[in-house]
């Protein structure tokens, strides 16, 4: 049930997937999702996606939303219609991380991921 974490903050350094968040009363409706990057090393990108599913069993070929790739630390929001997907009654994150340059090729990221209902009185 909304407002939740999809993902706590988490320390990662392989790619993965969150638990599944069930989505109740925000099923269909406007959803406003923050992605919270606390700590990074420099030269690694990572990429969030958002899977949506009606039977928490199958969450299709492609993801629903996704956030732009990341480089750095700081907050980033995006709304996401599930008026659109109106079947979708649970949501999942998939995080992909890379890393590249000179040193350990272990990416580590730190980040959140917040999911609560948006209503158009809070624009």
């Amino acid at each position: 049930m909304l407002p939740e974490f999809i993902v706590p903050e988490t320390a990662v350094d392989a790619n993965g997937t969150s638990e599944v968040v069930e989505l109740g009363d925000a099923a269909g409706r406007m959803l406003l999702l923050t992605l919270g990057i606390t700590d990074i090393v420099e030269q690694e990108s990572l990429d969030v996606l958002i899977w949506g599913s009606a039977d928490g069993e199958d969450w299709g070929e492609q993801p629903l939303r996704v956030f732009p790739q990341k480089f750095y630390c700081g907050t980033s929001q995006i709304l996401f219609d599930l008026s659109t997907h109106p079947n979708v009654q649970s949501l999942r994150a998939e995080w992909k991380v890379l890393r590249w340059g000179v040193g350990s090729m272990t990416p580590m990221f730190k980040f959140y991921l917040w999911a609560e209902p948006f209503a158009a009185e809070q624009a």
